[in-house]
């Protein structure tokens, strides 16, 4: 068990049942299936948005409920589908997180706004001010400020369009490499789940389904219920 960043056991929450998996530390994992298959449900549980009603999960070989859960979510990032920025600059974003734990500097705010491709002279603009694909910007900066090891992805470029969800896709692409970070990712596009990740988990009616190397999985799935799902 000390061998894997997360291991569930048995663990049923709601519309989840028995999941049992195991990530290792650089894994990149997408969540993906129908709506309503828990994809987000499951997503929750790595930084206890959700706690299971079953089961047991373990974070670094610990009970994850036997840690702070601030220090959790410090060290699990999580970027939902609507940026959800607090009111403010984008200065005031970016060092929330860090100021709770009295540790944001100054220097920080260029090196994240290199981060996540955004001017320097941006830091003091309202975030009102700012488009979609700009917000979900800084919401990804926000989160990287607490300087994560876990990046939980809730379809994060879902809600944006083509051109603009590419630019995103390329940011986390390169963040994800530089900084060596564990992904979990619900997506429901197949090509960008292709590109981001290396292994895929499809799950249905709150169960896992098929896991394995994603390229493979899309490829040649073995499941009815996975070829019914890529032909539609």
């Amino acid at each position: 068990m000390e061998n894997y960043l997360f291991d569930f056991h048995g663990v049923s929450k709601d519309i989840l049942n028995d999941l049992n998996f195991t990530i290792k530390k650089n894994e990149k994992i997408i969540l993906f299936g129908p709506s309503g298959a828990g994809k987000s449900s499951a997503l929750f549980l790595f930084n206890r948005l959700r706690d299971p009603d079953s089961g047991k999960i373990y974070y670094k070989g610990e009970p994850i409920q036997s840690c702070e859960i601030s220090q959790l979510r410090k060290n699990i990032g999580l970027v939902l589908q609507a940026p959800n920025l607090f009111p403010g600059t984008v200065l005031d974003n970016l060092k929330y997180g860090p100021s709770l734990f009295d540790e944001w500097e100054d220097s920080r705010a260029e090196e994240l706004m290199d981060l996540i491709q955004l001017p320097e002279n941006y830091l003091h603009r309202d975030v009102d001010q700012l488009s979609g694909g700009e917000q979900q910007r800084v919401s990804l900066g926000r989160t990287l400020a607490n300087k994560p090891e876990v990046l939980l992805l809730d379809e994060p470029t879902s809600a944006l369009d083509v051109r603009t969800s590419e630019e995103i896709e390329g940011v986390l692409e390169k963040l994800i490499e530089v900084h060596q970070l564990t992904m979990v990712m619900v997506t429901h596009n197949l090509r960008q789940a292709k590109r981001l990740g290396e292994r895929g988990i499809f799950m249905k009616e709150g169960k896992i389904v098929e896991d394995g190397n994603i390229s493979r999985l899309l490829m040649e799935p073995e499941s009815k219920a996975l070829q019914e799902f890529l032909q539609d």
